[in-house]
């Protein structure tokens, strides 16, 4: 009893503590994370179509997705669709928040406002988004109506097929305005007023102030809106089913395909890993090139 009380230490009776909590996590983690992601690298080796035992075939998974056109489509849509939403994703919010960032009254009923379509997404808000850009009866043809515009055919003709999913992605851009907004009401105001003292304006505040304060803010939601972009599907999946003509064929929906539609798991495990490379290749590119542009105020004071 007594050797049992000496090894049950408080410092080790903490560490037990701690394991016991983090335990949920890290079952959760190997289970549902390491374990398919483990699965899917052995996959991409093999010939797989679920029905019958996994065959070893090595690179040839690779070598026939470097071939497919389909693949070299997917990820050109893919990085298309990144490279105009994300920007577009960063900059809408960022101005929504500066906006939101007013004492004035019944605020945080505005706020609630903008930030509540974030929490909806899904089939139905593509769906909704589907009818909105309807060629014959949607509200964005009847509004450029209007104005004299005659409005393209969306999701008809292949050059205006992925437009519509850019301008959907800014739905949930409540999520990152709510990140910008809690980053400019950490900002203290005596920078401000000492910008205004100098005889700065506004739109030197705005550049020199809030835009290097925020650069952490920025820096996250950059990261988090790539990935998200990298992995779009439910838009391409719901709205046009990747046509017309292939034009809004994203590579997880390609991925979707070949997995659950032609039973090619081990090629769908192929294009998985070259789409997580590509995420981890633009977020090591990203987190690289952050001490440029990234400012943090305690690395500042450390480096003095």
């Amino acid at each position: 009893m007594n050797l049992k009380r000496k090894w049950l230490t408080r410092s080790r009776r903490e560490a037990l503590d701690c394991y016991i909590f983090m335990s949920p996590a890290i079952i959760g983690l190997v289970i549902f994370m390491l374990g398919p992601m483990a699965a899917s690298a052995y996959f991409s080796f093999t010939k797989y179509d679920i029905l019958g035992a996994p065959a070893w075939i090595g690179l040839d998974n690779y070598k026939a997705l470097i071939k497919d056109p389909l693949t070299w489509q997917s990820f050109k849509v893919t990085l298309i669709y990144s490279a105009a939403s994300v920007p577009l994703g960063l900059v809408v919010s960022l101005l929504l928040a500066l906006l939101l960032n007013r004492s004035i009254k019944g605020i945080f009923l505005f706020r609630t406002i903008f930030y509540l379509p974030a929490v909806m997404s899904g089939v139905a808000v593509a769906l909704l988004w589907k009818w909105i850009f309807n060629p014959d009866f949607g509200l964005m043809n009847w509004a450029l109506g209007l104005i004299g515009i005659h409005g393209p055919k969306w999701f008809i003709d292949e050059h205006w097929a992925l437009p519509p999913i850019i301008i959907m992605s800014l739905w949930g851009v409540g999520g990152s305005m709510l990140v910008y907004l809690a980053g400019l009401q950490g900002i203290p105001t005596d920078l401000y007023e000492a910008g205004e003292i100098d005889g700065a304006g506004a739109f030197r505040r705005f550049l020199h102030i809030t835009i290097p304060m925020l650069s952490p803010v920025i820096f996250f939601n950059l990261i988090t809106g790539i990935i998200g972009a990298l992995q779009v599907f439910t838009e391409g999946f719901i709205m046009t089913a990747g046509g017309p003509n292939n034009a809004t064929l994203f590579s997880v929906l390609y991925l979707y395909r070949n997995a659950f539609d032609y039973l090619q798991m081990g090629y769908a495990s192929a294009i998985a890993w070259v789409l997580f490379l590509l995420i981890l290749l633009f977020t090591l590119i990203i987190f690289k090139s952050s001490p440029m542009w990234v400012f943090y105020e305690g690395s500042r004071r450390s480096s003095k």
